[in-house]
C-alpha cells in the first residue's frame, strides 16, 4: 500500500473512531436521508452534525447531492468494505478466520 492509499485509509478509521459518526453511518443504511432529517435524529446541534457529514464526506464514507435546496447523503458501502477488509486481512489471516469459524460452528453443533 502507497503513502497515499495508507493515508485515505487512515481517515476513514478517523471518521469510524467516533460514536456519532457510527450511528449516522447506521442511520443512512436504509438509503438516502436530507441533512436536516439526520440532524432531527441527534441530540446534538445542525452545525455539530454538519462538521460529522463532513468528516464523514472526506473519509470518502458518505456522498452528498444537492436537490434544490436540501443536500442528501448516502452510503459509500464499497468505500467502507473495501477499507475495514483490507485491515481485516492484513491482522487477521483467512485462515485464523476460517479456523475460528470452524471451531464456532463446532461448538454450536455440540450445543444442540
Amino acid at each position: 500500500m502507497d503513502e497515499m492509499e495508507s493515508a485515505v485509509e487512515a481517515s476513514v478509521f478517523r471518521a469510524l473512531a467516533d460514536s456519532t459518526r457510527r450511528q449516522i453511518l447506521q442511520e443512512l443504511r436504509s438509503g438516502e436521508l436530507a441533512a436536516g432529517e439526520i440532524a432531527g435524529r441527534f441530540p446534538i446541534s445542525g452545525p455539530s452534525i454538519s462538521r460529522h457529514l463532513g468528516v464523514l464526506k472526506g473519509a470518502g464514507l458518505i456522498r452528498e447531492r444537492r436537490e434544490a435546496n436540501r443536500i442528501l447523503y448516502s452510503l459509500v458501502e464499497d468505500r467502507l468494505a473495501l477499507c475495514v477488509g483490507r485491515f481485516l486481512s492484513a491482522v487477521c489471516p483467512e485462515e485464523v478466520i476460517s479456523r475460528r469459524y470452524r471451531r464456532g460452528a463446532t461448538e454450536r453443533e455440540g450445543l444442540a
